[in-house]
């Protein structure tokens, strides 16, 4: 089972900021309908993530490629004004400022936005760009309730337009690595997967200042609600959602999603078979209603084979950062590290094991995987993975062809979000029904 580690890493250049991820050159684009052509681009929502990382990847690239920001929507007009000093400041341009979405898609003529707004809103959001003609980069999680799963996967499908969905780990070339090497066969049958997402952060989603700062009379709450159910002014599921289903489900929709999306990516396979989970908020007694601890069991493989598959088990905890972020892949012959970026042969079959059973020893041989370290803290800046991200939408705009993350990944990630967070909140075992696309728990359809 000798391993030329060049055959992994031919991809390499994918995940790296500045390449052209695609294989377009200059000349290449000139061929390219339109590609002499500015592509216009809205914010929808400057936010946190939208400040910190999205727009800085996208100024990367935005000269080589033909495009600009021409606007910023955002409902609250403490973000605006912030949203058009930040661009000033980084570009020497003025945009303009829209009061919400349709403001933005009647007035400013945009191709193309960047959608950073509260978790529950992804979907929603991008149903609206695709129906206003625009292609758009749709920050996770995807979608919270299969009602706006469905509805945004069909609206994207029938619309033509490029969406990529911000799981930002399909480009990086760490984890290109990892999915040939595991396609190619060498790995073996993935036998069990062991993720974890830990911190030690007090004011994680918390906004204090912000939220004593705000006035109803700033923002539009109604408009903010969208599809939820109605209930009065309330500043702290405004700002930090995060804490609030169902604004938001929590670690599942923040953290899990990313890491999830890398077993369907890998195995092909596109939600999990079962899930079964338990949680609480044992340390964090703010007021929050989602967990500040979970673990997760989710079962994947055939639907028709329930003999088959393997388990990957998840946790996170907000209140110690031991352990940090972690992702294991196991097969009969050892182990592949996204941690350490390294494949290795640790608890493989070994010769005195399988002489036993009469068997041959079943050892990988060690290499190591292009490096890519994933910061626990949000917003750290245009990290390399976002920042080949990014690029890989606008280059897709361009050339029309099929994003790293388009919007199947988005919707089969959020059906494991989904059903991750149905298991936590009815504490029943949950399954999938494929024919009706819904999620169940307890035999039941999981809804907020």
């Amino acid at each position: 089972m000798e391993i030329k580690r060049r055959d992994f890493l031919k991809t390499l250049a994918a995940g790296t900021a500045g390449v052209a991820l695609s294989g377009l050159t200059a000349k290449s684009y000139a061929r390219v309908s339109g590609a002499n052509e500015r592509v216009r681009v809205g914010i929808v929502g400057f936010s946190d993530r939208a400040r910190g990382a999205l727009i800085p990847a996208f100024l990367n690239h935005h000269q080589a490629l033909n495009f600009e920001f021409v606007a910023i929507s955002d409902i609250w007009n403490r973000r605006r004004e912030e949203g058009v000093a930040f661009l000033l400041e980084k570009t020497g341009q003025k945009v303009k400022t829209a009061r919400n979405n349709e403001e933005l898609y009647e007035k400013h003529k945009v191709d193309a936005v960047i959608i950073s707004t509260a978790d529950f809103q992804h979907a929603l959001h991008a149903i609206e760009a695709v129906e206003a003609g625009c292609d758009a980069y749709v920050e996770k999680p995807f979608a919270e309730t299969m009602e706006d799963n469905r509805a945004a996967l069909k609206a994207i499908q029938n619309s033509g337009k490029i969406i990529q969905i911000g799981s930002q780990r399909r480009s990086g070339p760490n984890y290109i690595a990892a999915n040939e090497y595991i396609k190619s066969g060498k790995f073996g049958p993935i036998t069990c997967v062991e993720m974890t997402w830990n911190v030690n952060q007090p004011g994680r989603w918390r906004r204090k200042s912000l939220v004593d700062s705000i006035k109803e009379t700033d923002t539009d709450w109604k408009r903010y609600l969208m599809n939820r159910p109605f209930e009065p002014w309330d500043p702290r599921k405004y700002l930090e959602y995060r804490l609030f289903w169902p604004y938001s489900s929590g670690i599942p929709g923040q953290w899990m999603c990313h890491q999830i999306d890398t077993v369907h990516w890998f195995t092909d396979l596109p939600y999990p078979r079962s899930v079964a989970a338990n949680g609480g908020i044992y340390v964090w007694k703010d007021g929050r209603k989602n967990f500040d601890t979970m673990t997760a069991v989710l079962e994947y493989g055939p639907q028709d084979d329930p003999n088959s598959g393997f388990q990957v088990i998840y946790s996170s905890r907000m209140h110690n950062s031991a352990g940090d972020v972690k992702e294991w892949y196991f097969s009969n012959g050892g182990k592949l590290n996204l941690d350490t970026n390294m494949v290795t042969a640790e608890g493989g079959l070994e010769e005195r094991h399988a002489r036993a059973m009469g068997m041959q020893p079943n050892l990988l041989a060690e290499f190591k995987l292009p490096e890519n370290k994933v910061e626990t803290a949000a917003n750290t800046g245009s990290d390399p993975m976002t920042s080949a991200h990014m690029r890989n939408w606008m280059e897709c705009v361009r050339s029309r062809s099929k994003p790293h993350a388009d919007v199947t990944a988005g919707y089969n990630h959020a059906i494991a979000v989904i059903m991750t967070n149905a298991a936590l909140r009815t504490h029943e075992f949950v399954t999938f029904d494929a024919k009706n696309q819904e999620v169940l728990a307890g035999g039941k359809v999981f809804k907020y």
